[in-house]
Order: C-alpha cells, then sequence, then structure tokens
C-alpha cells in the first residue's frame, strides 16, 4: 500500500470515529439536561424527554387539578348469565307411567297450582281404583261392626274389650282408606272422582293427570301425545315464576371484598337503555377452580320480561360499604406503549411529566387509584390526551 493510500485511510478512520463520540456525548449532554429540568424520570423506556413544556396559550386550555383522598362507594362491572329463579321453578316430572293421551298446556301458558297439564292412561289407575273401593267397603263394614258392639255394650251385653278392639279395626280400616284415596290423588285423579268411587257410581275410562305444582308458565313442553311415560323419572313440564330471575355473575380476585349481601345491582340488557333493577341474594363461598371467579347469585325483577334463561348480561354491582381513597377522573387516565395506565402530573418548573399508576375499582365518576399518586399532586385531567399527542412530535 502507497503511502499517500495509508494516509488517505487513516484520515476517514479519524473522521469516523469523531462524528461516533460527537454522537454519543450529545446524547448524553442533553438526556442529563432534560432530567436536571424536569427532576423526574420516565416510567417507561421511550427516548422521549422526561418532561413536556406546553405553550401560555396551551396551558391555559389544560385544566389540573390537586390529588386528594375522597370518600365513595365502589361500583364493580362484570358479567353474567341469566338463570329462571331457583325457589320459584320447577321440574315437572311425570307421577304416573303410561302413553300420554292429551297435552292440554302448551309452551308460554300461564297456569294455577293444581292445574291439569296433560293426561295420561295406565292400567296402574285400575289396580289402584279397585284398592280404594276395597278400603271403602272395609271402612263401611268396620263402621258397622262399630255402631253395632257400642249398642250392645250400652245393654251390657259386650265386653269392653270387644268394644276396644271393634273400635282399632275401624280407625285401621280409615287410615287404610284414606292412604288409598291418597293415591289416587297423586296419580292425578280429581277429587270429584275420588268422591263417586266412594258413592259406590261406576266410573269408567279414568285417565291420570299431570298437574302444575305452582302457578306460573309453562317455559318447557317435554312431551308429546302416545308417548310413554315413566313414573317418578319422565321430566314432562318445566313452570317457573317469571317476574323475578337469577343472575348469576362472575367475579373476580380481590373485587369481590367490594360486594355485600344486599348491595343494589343494575342489571344491563342490550336491548333496554333502562337497567333491570336487582339486590345480592346470594356469595357463593368457593372459588370456581376453572375460572378462578366467585359465583354471585342477583335477585332481579322481571316485570318487563326482558330477562331470559341463559341471556348474557353485564353487571353492575353498587357497594353499600364506602371506603376512603384517590379518585382520578377517566380523562386523566391514559395508556403507554404497553397498555399500563398513567397520568401526567405538573411539576415545579410547569411541565408535565408521566406516572404510572396501579387501578382499583372502576367508579361512576372515574376510577380509584391504589398505588402511584399522593394527596398533594397536581394531577393533568382535561386535555391529558392532547399532552400526550403533542410530545410525540
Amino acid at each position: 500500500m502507497s503511502s499517500a493510500n495509508s494516509a488517505t485511510l487513516s484520515s476517514r478512520v479519524a473522521i469516523l470515529l469523531f462524528a461516533v463520540c460527537a454522537t454519543g456525548c450529545g446524547r448524553g449532554t442533553a438526556s442529563r439536561d432534560t432530567a436536571a429540568t424536569s427532576g423526574h424520570v420516565y416510567a417507561d423506556s421511550s427516548a422521549r424527554p422526561t418532561a413536556f413544556r406546553v405553550t401560555p396559550a396551551q396551558r391555559a386550555r389544560l385544566q389540573v387539578v390537586t390529588v386528594d383522598r375522597t370518600t365513595f362507594r365502589p361500583v364493580l362491572n362484570a358479567t353474567g348469565t341469566v338463570a329462571f329463579n331457583g325457589d320459584h321453578s320447577t321440574s315437572v316430572i311425570a307421577p304416573i307411567s303410561g302413553p300420554v293421551v292429551r297435552v292440554i298446556a302448551q309452551l308460554g301458558a300461564r297456569v294455577s297450582a293444581r292445574q291439569t297439564l296433560a293426561t295420561v292412561s295406565s292400567p296402574d289407575f285400575a289396580t289402584d281404583v279397585a284398592g280404594y273401593r276395597k278400603a271403602e267397603q272395609l271402612t263401611q263394614n268396620a263402621k258397622r261392626i262399630l255402631d253395632r258392639n257400642e249398642q250392645l255394650f250400652a245393654n251390657d251385653a259386650l265386653a269392653r274389650s270387644d268394644l276396644d278392639q271393634s273400635r282399632t279395626d275401624y280407625a285401621s280400616a280409615v287410615a287404610d282408606r284414606d292412604a288409598a284415596a291418597q293415591q289416587l290423588r297423586a296419580i292425578g285423579i280429581d277429587q270429584a272422582t275420588i268422591t263417586a268411587i266412594q258413592d259406590g257410581k261406576l266410573v269408567t275410562a279414568i285417565e291420570g293427570a299431570i298437574r302444575a305444582p305452582i302457578t306460573g308458565v309453562v317455559v318447557e313442553k317435554l312431551i308429546t301425545p302416545g308417548q310413554l311415560l315413566e313414573a317418578g323419572s319422565t321430566a314432562a313440564f318445566t313452570i317457573a315464576d317469571l317476574s323475578t330471575m337469577w343472575v348469576l355473575a362472575s367475579v373476580y380476585g380481590d373485587d369481590i371484598g367490594a360486594v355485600r349481601k344486599g348491595d343494589i345491582v343494575d342489571v344491563i340488557v342490550d336491548a333496554s337503555a333502562t337497567p333491570v333493577q336487582g339486590r345480592v341474594d346470594f356469595i357463593a363461598p368457593i372459588v370456581d377452580p376453572g375460572t378462578r371467579a366467585t359465583t354471585v347469585r342477583v335477585l332481579a325483577t322481571n316485570a318487563a320480561q326482558l330477562l331470559r334463561r341463559d341471556m348474557f348480561v353485564k353487571v353492575r354491582f353498587h357497594a353499600s360499604v364506602a371506603r376512603t381513597g384517590i379518585v382520578v377522573p377517566a380523562a386523566a387516565l391514559l395508556r403507554d406503549d404497553d397498555n399500563l395506565p398513567f397520568v401526567f402530573l405538573l411539576n415545579a418548573d410547569g411541565t408535565f411529566a408521566r406516572r404510572r399508576v396501579t387501578l382499583g375499582v372502576e367508579l361512576e365518576t372515574g376510577f380509584e387509584i391504589t398505588a402511584g399518586l399522593a394527596p398533594g399532586d397536581k394531577l393533568l385531567t382535561n386535555g391529558a390526551l392532547f399532552v400526550q399527542f403533542a410530545e410525540h412530535q
């Protein structure tokens, strides 16, 4: 390599080293100058300055408030599903075996307690009717014997032990007759038919009835004519009182501590602008191992029939117990590049600096801050979004 080429290469290396040194030294000086001005360090790792200065005209449009502790009632938002009120709904199980003759109650029909929902033909009827007839005849015979023995005893023609035995026989016969009558009622035979059997009248084509155990609405019809039912196992209908419903809400983590039995709840249905009112009825003592959430049961009014089983709804709990803490308006809260919450604080020199915060419960007026702010801090509220945008320019 010639001496001229060596000199040229040495000159280029020297110029490159000078440029690198100048660039690095300049950045370090700028960072130190900015840090000295603000006195704060940004919470995130971006290369933007740690403080942002606005013009006097811009400052006039920004709103700054002094942070202080305040008393508030937490408002907790959750999601839930709607279910029938388990205290006022029931599955109707067929009490007798046999084919369905007629289905009387249709879906949506409002029924009263003991109303006939369907009729069933069953060979068990003949056996039960015969048993009742036999018990009725034995009762009548025992009553005649008792009346006769009481007359004989009154005339000193019968021992007291024989009278006592006839009284016992009559009481036993009455008990058997009442049990047989109860069996007829259990398979759906009405009282008029039972009275006719008791009077010895001929009763033909007796059909058993499936009756409504409660007053409500038929929300499920699970049988059809001709279907063979099995007593005690075939579900025939579901009846529910729809004036109230259960809303089963999932509450996660520490939020369950803000919920109390009796708290007022708003159930928000998409189809209605007005929330459905309810109250906390039950808080589960265990956590779902799959979701790690606690189930909170809400008893909600349903006069307008807006709530339907298995519907997904939003639930807003209004805590009855007040607590004290720092609350900031929603306009003051922003998110950084890592989606972490932060606010802007006003420094003593008039600049604004970021401060990361930890959120608590959401309130109607803003958010609770559990860490990151202290009473006396100067918080930027209206205009925070402008400052966030402007510092990127």
